[in-house]
C-alpha cells in the first residue's frame, strides 16, 4: 500500500513564499498520480495540482496558477509544491494524494497524507 508523507508546512507572511514536500513510499506504476488538495476552515477540500509520472505532465488549478508550481523528483518519489505570493486566502491545511488518474475530485484519489498545515498572515 501507498504511504503519502507531507512536510513544509509552516506560518509565512503575505507575498512570502513555502515549498511543500511530499514522498511516497510503496508506489508502482500503476499509481500515476501525485497531487496536492487543501482543505480550509469550514470549506470543501479543494484540488490545487497534480503531476503524472507517466508523460510528466503537470495540472493546476485557475486559483493558483501563475502563483503555485508543481514539480517530481522520481529519483526519490517525492513531489513538491513551490508556493510564491502567497495570501492569508491560500490558509489550509495542504494534503498530497496519489491515485491512478488525473482529477479534480477528492474521491478520485485512493490514497493520502496527513496534511501539513499552511498559515498565511498579513
Amino acid at each position: 500500500q501507498v504511504h503519502l508523507e507531507e512536510s513544509g508546512g509552516g506560518l509565512v507572511q503575505a507575498g512570502g513564499s513555502l515549498r511543500l514536500s511530499c514522498v511516497a513510499s510503496g508506489r508502482t506504476g500503476s499509481t500515476d498520480i501525485m497531487g496536492w488538495f487543501r482543505e480550509a476552515a469550514g470549506k470543501e477540500r479543494e484540488f490545487v495540482a497534480a503531476y503524472r509520472w507517466s508523460d510528466l505532465e503537470i495540472f493546476s488549478d485557475d486559483s493558483v496558477k501563475g502563483r503555485f508550481t508543481i514539480s517530481a523528483d522520481s529519483t526519490s518519489d517525492t513531489v513538491y509544491l513551490q508556493m510564491n505570493s502567497l495570501s492569508p486566502d491560500d490558509t489550509a491545511v495542504y494534503y498530497c494524494a496519489a491515485g491512478d488518474y488525473v482529477t479534480w475530485f477528492a474521491e478520485g484519489y485512493e490514497y493520502w497524507g496527513q496534511g501539513t498545515q499552511v498559515t498565511v498572515y498579513s
